[in-house]
């Protein structure tokens, strides 16, 4: 045992959470500290000598058995002990030394020092409580763009019966301090009158204000419903380039408030939304491939805060829905309308909204029914068309094949149906490595009935006791890279040899547990932070675990995407050495909550067969 305050100081000043602090701080925790050689014969002597204190491991490797019996396996980076000094009585362990290292004391006294600053108590607070050590996620501008409508509407609807007059319409908006009305028959919306349309259709033309709302306002507006999130209402807002939405509940269409360009203002404090309106506003295949090119200069140039990263995704899938749109829109013009009715329904990435600048398209078209030969070849066209379109885009073709350009992807809905049911029967590793892709999907254009009649069909099919339990060992076959003593285990990239695939090793993870428990629960959102929230919420998981895979993948796809636009690449593989200590730590927390969650999920929906 010995002091070396200058060796102590530099190493806890490198470590998470002290390195948040000054260095007069860290400096007289590293004087107040002691270090430790620990091996198996001495290990019991030296740390009852030491406690209570915070150990943090320089070398070694070492396995923790707390009080109630859980197994922990720590080396370089980790710390033991915490629990004890800020619980008291509690947090006893056994420490079994699996390879001798040296090991830092950090006394209580300089420990509750430490704990004055909010980023270290976080950081030990969120650590004893086993969730993502990343306030980060806590403190994000963004995070109210997941919360539905519902949550954050804090005026009740301002609404008026369409033969009331126009100077009472005027009148109310003036006594609320709105600027637009929802104009009702029967309590349900059937326009919207502005402050805009009391100028520029009554003041303007001299119209006599006498007469009823329903002579000025805009009829069969569009709407959004009240358990949409926020970001959904932009979107639209954006691509039609309105000032009000109002919000209608999604069971009896009744008006529940509006959301207003000025709500937003308030709310939003970056400006990565911009594309979608620029997008909108194209009229031709050369306009839209222009503004689509600007897309990844756009968000190396506006995307820079967490914040940015947390709805980058959401923006992407977005502005790709609406190129979508656009290019059916383009080729109707030119060919005339639709034989029969259709539904353009994307996959993957695309249908979670969390789209990244190396995401292909998956796409397919769902029929009302089963064409002839000319509507199969108008159909073909189409795909191909917008397919193709989409790659001058910049959304590239995928390697695969999951493409409405594809035959087999041009199904009605009772084919598709069919096809589902082949799945549900038939899961086999090659059938599920296969299909996985279609169980996240979401309708972009067409007649979205087909869809919702489609995924209605499909529920019960997919809640399979058999298929769900083939899903579950499928998602248990991919492991987080973490070794058994919590190291990292790396793979070499781009002559760096500390490098792990965040997509696949860890979102893509993610993103198969919350698809496989909305699964079973018949949720059919495909986003992923949105199903997490609903499982928390209707207690299929713990609120806690929900809250906490949905913190991770937030966490990791900031990662990814500052990994994308500071090295200007479309992969998902980033350098450990290119984090923080903190981001170091969150990481591993992170990997150990996932591999957490897919035992879990092997136990609950396959009978805990792997």
């Amino acid at each position: 045992m010995s002091d070396i305050p200058h060796q102590v100081s530099d190493f806890i000043s490198k470590s998470a959470p002290f390195d948040v602090l000054d260095e007069d701080k860290v400096s007289a925790i590293a004087t107040k500290s002691k270090v430790i050689y620990l091996t198996p014969d001495n290990q019991e002597a030296l740390i009852a000598e030491h406690q209570p204190s915070l150990f943090l491991i320089q070398t070694g490797q070492f396995t923790i058995y707390d009080e109630d019996g859980a197994e922990r396996f720590l080396s370089d980076g980790d710390y033991f002990g915490f629990i004890a000094l800020m619980e008291p009585g509690k947090g006893q362990i056994e420490v079994k030394i699996d390879s001798p290292g040296v090991v830092y004391c950090i006394p209580k006294t300089m420990f509750d020092v430490a704990l004055e600053n909010r980023r270290v108590k976080n950081f030990f607070t969120d650590a004893k409580n086993d969730v993502l050590l990343n306030q980060a996620v806590e403190d994000s501008n963004s995070m109210w763009l997941y919360k539905p409508l519902h949550e954050q509407l804090t005026k009740a609807p301002i609404q008026i019966e369409q033969h009331d007059s126009i100077q009472l319409a005027a009148q109310i908006m003036s006594q609320h301090c709105v600027s637009s009305l929802i104009v009702t028959e029967d309590d349900h919306l059937i326009g919207i009158v502005t402050d805009r349309d009391l100028r520029n259709r009554v003041v303007a033309e001299g119209m006599d204000i006498s007469l009823g709302v329903n002579t000025i306002m805009t009829e069969n507006p569009v709407y959004v419903l009240h358990n949409q999130n926020m970001f959904s209402a932009i979107s639209l807002m954006s691509e039609k380039n309105i000032h009000h939405l109002p919000v209608l509940h999604a069971d009896d269409r009744s008006p529940v408030g509006m959301v207003t360009t000025s709500d937003v203002i308030r709310k939003q404090r970056g400006n990565v939304l911009f594309m979608i309106g620029e997008l909108s506003k194209t009229a031709n295949l050369y306009e839209l491939t222009r503004i689509a090119w600007q897309m990844p200069q756009y968000f190396a140039a506006n995307a820079k805060r967490a914040g940015d990263f947390d709805i980058a995704g959401k923006v992407l899938s977005q502005a790709t829905d609406i190129m979508t749109r656009k290019l059916i829109a383009f080729f109707i013009e030119q060919h005339g309308a639709a034989p029969m009715g259709y539904c353009w329904v994307v996959y993957g990435s695309q249908a979670r909204e969390d789209q990244t600048m190396g995401s292909d398209q998956d796409n397919a078209l769902l029929l009302a029914q089963s064409p002839n030969e000319a509507e199969a070849e108008y159909f073909k066209q189409m795909a191909e068309y917008v397919c193709k379109g989409l790659g001058k885009c910049g959304i590239k073709l995928c390697d695969g094949n999951i493409m409405a350009s594809n035959p087999e992807l041009r199904l009605s809905v009772d084919d598709a149906v069919v096809q589902a049911k082949k799945w549900v029967n038939q899961p086999t590793p090659e059938a599920i490595l296969a299909f996985n892709i279609f169980l996240d999907a979401r309708a972009v254009e067409g007649d979205r009935a087909l869809f919702k009649n489609l995924q209605q069909r499909r529920k019960p099919l997919f809640k399979n006791d058999f298929f769900l339990a083939a899903l579950a060992r499928d998602a248990n076959s991919d492991a987080v890279p973490l070794s058994v003593f919590n190291k990292f285990v790396y793979r070499k990239h781009n002559g760096k040899k500390d490098c792990i695939n965040l997509k696949v090793n860890a979102i893509a993870l993610i993103n198969n547990l919350a698809r496989l428990y909305s699964l079973s629960a018949g949720i059919t959102v495909p986003n992923t932070v949105e199903r997490l929230n609903i499982l928390g919420q209707i207690n299929v998981i713990s609120t806690e675990n929900a809250n906490n895979l949905r913190d991770i993948w937030l966490f990791l796809n900031r990662l990814r995407w500052r990994h994308q636009l500071r090295n200007n690449v479309t992969d998902n593989i980033i350098s450990v050495s290119d984090l923080s200590s903190l981001e170091r730590h969150q990481l591993k927390a992170s990997f150990k909550s996932i591999h957490r969650a897919q035992q879990a999920v092997v136990i609950k929906l396959s009978g805990g067969i792997a």
